[in-house]
């Protein structure tokens, strides 16, 4: 039961987000929801009561596998999500608030976000992905988040817990939750994880198994995994898998989607079928033909997210642009640039792009990759010959580069 006050800081929310889209400002959903929670900041809690709610949080793939796992519940009703990416309170109440009436609600949470939302809506699952370094200047070290992750997730032993057991430090902090479902989700990052979370000794790993010296603390068995062709789960169940997002990475994002609807009792076909029909996800993925070229965008935030994305660029496109800009969100630090292997396009002639492409400039010039550098982006895949350009972009570099490209078609 929604209250007066949480009802009229609704519609001032929605006349804020109004207002937001018919001046062009935005899409208006971060101001709505500001303005919902600075007139009652229990609106969240009232919006999140006697729906099922899944949370969904990782340094990486948050969106994707949030879209994913709303459309693995779709065919158990409607489902309220925050499409978009906006993963803090603001935005999730945006979200909540747009649909009030569906009883499923799908959430990407930012990381630090996790333990007050779980107080605040009660989630019957909550999806683990990944950590690693992200915006330290924001987030601090990942051990202070796995630690705050797991000291919240004992707040509620009633949710199940859907970890990546191939991650050292989401493994650690669902480890001790009352009803785990662990899935193979891959994790081919590990710098940021070297050693135990628990005791400080070193993580050993083989043969796609990890286990912490001196201790008991070691890989969890998976109730799920995948491999180039079939997704596997509980009792003997082996489906067929053939997605039209890209990379292992995807895969490992789609069997935590299906993990998570099955627990809140979607059928396990059903689910794959549908987590098979995503193409795109808040832009990313999409192909957008500009003159006499192919665009297909690719979002890297982090050392991590940049090997993922980097290894789904085709090499053999007709032109490569990677754009870096270094804003607030981006995180102003770029010396993360260094931890990317980029000696990967050693035999790829890239263009270097965004505000900050002298730094990535340097960086390519060190790691032996042939480029020409055009801050522009939209310059610079212009400056590719004709056909596929394959472009990797940061954060607010992304945004940019997808709002132009929208107004040129």
């Amino acid at each position: 039961m929604i209250t007066t006050r949480a009802h009229l800081a609704l519609a001032a929310g929605a006349s804020a987000r109004w207002a937001s889209r018919v001046t062009g400002r935005g899409a208006g959903a971060m101001i709505g929801g500001l303005v919902a929670l600075a007139l009652d900041r229990s609106v969240l809690r009232q919006l999140g009561a006697g729906r099922r709610t899944v949370l969904v949080t990782g340094t990486n793939g948050k969106s994707t596998t949030t879209r994913m796992t709303a459309a693995a519940l779709r065919g158990l009703g409607a489902v309220a999500t925050n499409a978009e990416g906006a993963n803090m309170d603001a935005g999730l109440v945006a979200a909540l608030a747009a649909d009030r009436d569906a009883k499923l609600a799908v959430l990407e949470v930012d990381e630090m976000h996790v333990p007050h939302v779980a107080d605040a809506v009660e989630p019957a699952v909550i999806t683990l992905l990944n950590l690693s370094r992200d915006q330290l200047d924001r987030v601090g070290e990942i051990n202070v988040i796995e630690r705050t992750l797991r000291a919240g997730l004992a707040r509620h032993p009633k949710a199940v817990i859907v970890a990546n057991c191939d991650d050292v430090l989401m493994t650690s902090a669902a480890y001790d939750s009352a009803e785990v479902v662990w899935v193979a989700a891959g994790g081919a990052w590990s710098r940021d994880s070297v050693s135990c979370p628990r005791s400080g000794e070193v993580i050993v790993r083989e043969n796609g198994h990890w286990h912490s010296t001196g201790t008991d603390f070691k890989r969890p068995s998976p109730h799920w995994w995948f491999d180039e062709d079939m997704l596997y789960g509980p009792n003997g169940l082996a489906l067929p898998m053939r997605l039209a997002l890209p990379g292992s990475v995807n895969r490992g994002n789609a069997a935590q989607a299906v993990a998570a609807a099955v627990a809140l009792g979607a059928d396990p076909a059903a689910a794959v079928a549908a987590v098979s029909q995503v193409d795109e996800v808040a832009g990313r993925y999409r192909r957008i033909r500009v003159g006499a070229h192919t665009v297909r965008l690719l979002l890297a935030k982090n050392p991590a997210g940049w090997q993922q994305a980097l290894a789904m660029v085709d090499k053999q496109a007709g032109g490569v642009v990677i754009a870096v800009n270094g804003r607030v969100p981006d995180g102003e630090d770029l010396s993360w640039l260094w931890d990317v292997h980029f000696e990967h396009f050693a035999h790829t002639s890239v263009v270097a792009a965004g505000e900050r492409g002298t730094d990535l400039a340097v960086r390519l010039t060190y790691a032996g990759v042939p480029h020409t550098l055009v801050h522009d982006p939209l310059a610079a895949i212009a400056s590719c010959p004709p056909g596929q350009v394959e472009v990797v972009a940061n954060y607010t570099a992304f945004l940019q580069l997808q709002r132009k490209l929208v107004r040129l078609k």
